[in-house]
């Protein structure tokens, strides 16, 4: 995960300082990893890596399975997790790449991460961008302090994809993969983009508060090695107030307590009833 300039991890998860004050904003990635249930992929998707790794390695698994039953087993059990902070490093990468890029910044001779500039290369070329002329802002963070959440918008950029071909202002979202399609997103893509989109304010690079630019399509950007695609998500109020609902959740569940007292049995028997 990316580390935006004020926000800070803690055991509810992230959060972002007010560099005005006020009290620390949640952010929006936490509100969608706390209140939205994935395991409906992420197990398949789990089961999936343990079951080939095991077919690929048959033999030095069948040698240890009685001798290192117990290293084994902990070995497998952690495959899922290094698969997933193996993506999550190459997405942070990526990302750090793809704000260079857009910036005119020295990117790093990164061997994995280029292919997929390389991708972000094309699509910009594709659609006649002009970085000086067209992007309004990248990794810029955008506050809601009504509603208490924050979050870091990858890039807004003006498309010719109005009536006419008029430009219109795009809040877009890199999302990189080495297995996924180009084309696939997930439901709660929706919830993230709607919830920078109707944030109220956004930071400026002195900390100072501008209104939020009005954001008129949304979408996701997926960067793969050898291909790219942006997917139009629909990011409304209808998906504003879901995520409202995704906050209200995670705000109940990070006040509640980790535990609860056991009640204990009465000191005496308590008589029946007459």
């Amino acid at each position: 995960m990316t580390s935006p300039k004020h926000a800070r991890d803690t055991e509810r998860g992230r959060y972002y300082s007010d560099p005005a004050g006020g009290p620390d904003l949640v952010s929006v990635t936490n509100v969608i990893d706390t209140a939205v249930n994935k395991s409906h992929a992420l197990i398949p998707w789990g089961v999936k890596l343990t079951v080939e790794y095991t077919f690929n390695n048959w033999a030095a698994i069948g040698r240890r399975m009685l001798a290192e039953r117990v290293a084994l087993t902990k070995e497998l059990k952690a495959i899922h997790r290094e698969a997933k902070e193996r993506a999550a490093d190459l997405g942070d990468r990526v990302h750090a790449a793809a704000e260079a890029r857009v910036l005119g910044a020295p990117i790093a001779d990164d061997p994995e991460v280029l292919p997929y500039v390389a991708q972000l290369d094309v699509w910009l070329a594709s659609w006649g961008v002009d970085l000086a002329e067209h992007v309004e802002a990248t990794e810029i963070t955008c506050l809601h302090r009504r509603l208490g959440y924050a979050g870091t918008a990858d890039l807004l950029i003006w498309l010719p994809t109005g009536p006419g071909g008029r430009m219109e202002l795009w809040l877009i979202d890199y999302k990189s993969s080495a297995t996924r399609p180009a084309k696939s997103v997930y439901p709660e893509n929706t919830l993230q983009l709607a919830a920078l989109r109707y944030c109220e304010t956004v930071l400026l690079p002195d900390d100072t508060d501008a209104p939020m630019p009005r954001i008129e399509r949304t979408g996701v950007l997926n960067l793969r090695a050898k291909s790219h695609a942006l997917v139009p998500m629909p990011a409304g109020r209808d998906a504003h107030r879901a995520f409202r609902g995704a906050l209200e959740t995670t705000r109940w569940l990070h006040a509640a307590p980790s535990s609860y007292p056991a009640l204990a049995a009465p000191a005496r028997p308590i008589r029946k009833a007459a």
